[in-house]
């Protein structure tokens, strides 16, 4: 048996294998399936996996994750689902698609997990949310949960919760680079060189993650340590809140929470006009 299927090589496809490999996954024990020439080349390359085609790629592995499109997974299912061995677990990554709908696209009884993760899987640093369809069993949401936790963090949530996740861990990221962004602009501005800048800005995003990690304290009560009366950051703080930020964030955890529900029907698979034919 083959123990993990990645179908889609992108950077999430990535983080999985190099995840994978960091707990002690041979290259041997891996596929991947990838239709680019130069990103299959690039993961041959850093981790010596070759990809392979749906057939032989899905064949007769333990753990199958499909880490494509949303729009795509039905498409992909249809080929990949008569394929998968009796006892193989699918994980699908794909935003908003949802475990009934996977169930559905899949021979009766497919164990299905549905998985958020996000983008500091890449640097080991990932937050996965996992949803347990209905065949799956215990066994294999331990195999998933493995596989997960060598990129990060992982917790298991009720798959109604799903769209919220993706809003909070899935899009995250960006809200936070968007901020960091927003920082070196703003040093810039008052005479900083970029460099300095960006330098300063991230590592100050890095250690204020550390902080509400390690102490484990609320974020208001480490933004109150840092809130001297009449000081610096109480006039910053003071702007953040004239201009409504905190609103803002939530109407874009809203929005994305939405677009994240909006995305759970994917595309049928197109018709095989050939099929049949003599």
């Amino acid at each position: 048996m083959t123990r993990l299927a990645v179908v889609g090589g992108g950077r999430m496809g990535e983080a999985l294998v190099a995840g994978a490999l960091r707990s002690g996954v041979s290259a041997s024990q891996l596929r991947v399936v990838e239709a680019s020439p130069d990103r299959a080349a690039f993961l041959l390359d850093r981790y010596g996996v070759s990809t392979t085609g749906l057939d032989e790629g899905v064949v007769r592995a333990e753990t199958v994750v499909i880490a494509v499109k949303p729009g795509d997974v039905a498409t992909v299912l249809a080929d990949a689902g008569p394929l998968l061995a009796e006892d193989a677990v699918l994980v699908s990554v794909a935003a908003g698609v949802t475990l009934s709908t996977l169930e559905a696209l899949l021979p009766g009884g497919t164990a299905v997990v549905r998985a958020m993760p996000n983008t500091p899987a890449l640097v080991g640093k990932g937050m996965t949310a996992l949803s347990l369809g209905t065949a799956a069993n215990g066994g294999q949401m331990r195999r998933v949960t493995e596989l997960f936790s060598a990129v990060g963090e992982v917790v298991e949530v009720p798959e109604a919760w799903m769209d919220a996740v993706t809003a909070v861990s899935g899009s995250g990221p960006a809200y936070l680079f968007y901020l960091v962004e927003a920082m070196v602009d703003g040093a810039v501005r008052l005479g900083l060189p970029r460099e300095v800048a960006r330098q300063l800005s991230v590592q100050t995003v890095r250690g204020a993650g550390e902080m509400l990690t390690v102490t484990g304290d609320h974020p208001v009560q480490l933004r109150e340590a840092v809130s001297s009366p009449g000081g610096t950051t109480v006039a910053a703080i003071g702007e953040l809140e004239e201009g409504a930020v905190r609103a803002h964030v939530a109407r874009a955890m809203a929005a994305a929470a939405r677009r994240s529900a909006e995305l759970g029907t994917p595309r049928a698979p197109a018709p095989d006009n050939d099929r049949g034919r003599s």
